[in-house]
């Protein structure tokens, strides 16, 4: 036995380098399935960066609404939002959604 291992010593270590990084190729931190998860990750991160983009653009126009040039009509729909504030003869209605309904 150790007669034959030491005749096949260069295919006994080229085997053990083989399938080492074989599996290292497909299954290690650097390997094809990682790369498809950082990949997959990565697409996630750049669509939650153009959302993010997106909302700050969106903030951006409301603070100059309020601070460089009074906009009038802007300060009039926040105060119908967030106190129901409505003029002398008009009706408010409220509808919520209900997510519990199927």
């Amino acid at each position: 036995m150790l007669r034959l291992i030491k005749k096949n010593y260069f295919l006994l270590i080229s085997v053990f380098l083989i399938l080492y990084f074989g599996f290292n190729l497909v299954s290690g931190e650097r390997g094809l399935f990682s790369y498809n998860e950082k990949k997959e990750l990565l697409s996630n991160l750049k669509n939650d960066e153009l959302i993010l983009i997106s909302k700050m653009k969106d903030m951006d126009h409301k603070n100059s609404l309020l601070s460089t040039n009074l906009d009038l009509d802007y300060i009039e729909t926040l105060i119908r939002e967030r106190f129901l504030f409505g003029k002398e003869g008009e009706t408010i209605y409220i509808i919520k959604n209900d997510e519990n309904k199927n």
